[in-house]
């Protein structure tokens, strides 16, 4: 781990220390508003929580203790502290954006960027709501794969360390499993918010298109990628989405009647099939949504082959647009990125990359009668965790085509997409499902999630690393 940020982390202590690790980011926030519990109290126990735990899940590349208490003391000091919806909570922040007095690698070595001189507009607007920054989360070089991994560190799913927590925001999904922060920032080109959500027991909700600022990388990877964050409860999912997209936090409003759900479990990758827990999860939803009074139908979307094909092209040249503008010695790449970012600089050229009207249209169009649509999010258990930097361009294409083919489309169509636990689990592992909506139904989306978690409510930190389990 870097240095980073002065002396090093506090002892460890025994867990649920100062009785506030493992609260929601929405109780902390009311403690340190009425004056219960001091934000640098708050953000001291879970710098003492990270020291006891990230040595078995490695979720950080940078941890900012003496910068975070500082400003932990600026929030406690605040005149505005009473009606700061984040006040205190500490938070963890994706290794591609940017953090005022932080480097931004975008988990890759084969360049030295300088600190920035001040933060994105989405870390602004969590630091003006009082969140607390205590560190950079790890990421795949250049956000590029579905594995969290770089030479000499492996991050690992705090359920099963054997297993990662995906990617490509898998050191934020880890971080906030284990319980170090209750709310995470990360972003989403593929599925990189929604497949750690998933392998990790979280909650999670990849905006539409304009909702949040993006400004990730290039081009956001030809306006695939959006800003969001990782929770363990729809409450704060929804609190943390309101304050990256600049509006006043409020409980999702209900619907007006049942909403009329499609189903759908096929596979968009030829080949792919969902394994049995997989399916149990949907299923489990589906009598939930019944037994709610919403109406369910078995609808599959229409992703054409060009579609498709367009949404891989701008993945490709994403990596290659990235890559070009943080000035990288492409030579010293991982050889599969090196790979990765020569066929987007061919996809590039051709103008290949360009956003997909066709494909949202489309996409659009299925809720013309339906208001959300259920889907996986991947066919089976997360990948192990090991040095998939190691290994080429096509064993990695291939093994995150296998595991999660349910996502990109969303991205490449620019439509909301939410992900959930839910389900019987896999040996140990959490479970989840997908709902999507057309454009502007973040609401509902949020809503109809609250409605499952009432129903279907789900464990909120890994096992192993509950920081409410007490000492162990």
């Amino acid at each position: 781990m870097d240095a980073g940020a002065g002396p090093a982390t506090p002892p460890p202590v025994a867990r649920g220390d100062a009785g506030v690790v493992g609260l929601t980011a929405t109780e902390l926030a009311a403690r340190v508003r009425s004056g219960g519990v001091s934000a640098v109290e708050v953000v001291r126990a879970h710098l003492r929580h990270l020291a006891a735990v990230e040595s078995r899940v490695g979720a950080f590349r940078v941890v900012r203790t003496d910068a975070a208490l500082a400003e932990a003391a600026a929030v406690d000091a605040s005149p505005r502290r009473s009606g700061l919806p984040l006040a205190g909570v500490p938070i963890a922040v994706k290794d591609n954006v940017a953090v005022a007095g932080e480097v931004a690698t975008d988990g890759s070595s084969a360049h030295a960027p300088l600190p920035a001189t001040a933060d994105h507009p989405v870390v602004a607007r969590l630091r003006a709501a009082g969140a607390v920054v205590v560190g950079i989360t790890r990421v795949p070089e250049l956000c590029v794969f579905a594995a969290t991994d770089a030479p000499g560190t492996v991050t690992r799913n705090p359920w099963d360390t054997a297993r990662s927590p995906a990617g490509s925001s898998g050191g934020s999904a880890a971080a906030v499993a284990a319980g170090v922060v209750p709310l995470a920032q990360g972003n989403d080109g593929m599925g990189s918010l929604r497949l750690p959500a998933a392998a990790c027991g979280l909650v999670t909700l990849k905006p539409g298109t304009g909702v949040v600022p993006a400004g990730i990388g290039a081009d956001s990877w030809s306006g695939m990628a959006e800003n969001g964050v990782l929770a363990t409860t729809v409450a704060d999912l929804a609190l943390g989405s309101a304050v990256l997209a600049g509006v006043s936090p409020e409980p999702p409003a209900p619907p007006v009647g049942p909403l009329r759900i499609a189903v759908s479990t096929r596979s968009p990758v030829p080949g792919v099939r969902l394994d049995p827990a997989g399916r149990a999860a949907v299923d489990a939803v589906v009598a939930e949504l019944r037994a709610a009074g919403h109406s369910v139908v078995h609808r599959d979307p229409v992703v054409t082959p060009a579609a498709a094909l367009g949404t891989v092209a701008r993945w490709l040249a994403g990596a290659d647009a990235d890559a070009e503008a943080l000035g990288l010695d492409r030579r010293s790449l991982e050889p599969r990125n090196r790979r990765h970012a020569a066929l987007g600089r061919w996809v590039r050229r051709g103008g290949f990359d360009r956003p997909q009207p066709a494909l949202r249209a489309r996409a659009t169009a299925f809720f013309d009668d339906v208001d959300v649509l259920v889907t996986p999010v991947t066919a089976g258990p997360p990948l192990p965790a090991r040095p998939w930097h190691e290994r080429g361009w096509l064993a990695n294409v291939g093994a995150n085509a296998r595991w999660a083919p349910w996502t990109a489309a969303w991205n490449g169509a620019g439509l909301p997409a939410l992900v959930l636990p839910a389900g019987p689990g896999r040996a140990g592992l959490p479970t989840a499902v997908q709902l999507v909506g057309p454009p502007g139904a973040e609401t509902r989306l949020l809503w109809l999630a609250g409605e499952l978690e009432r129903r279907l409510p789900w464990r909120r930190y890994a096992p192993v690393l509950d920081p409410r389990a007490g000492p162990g």
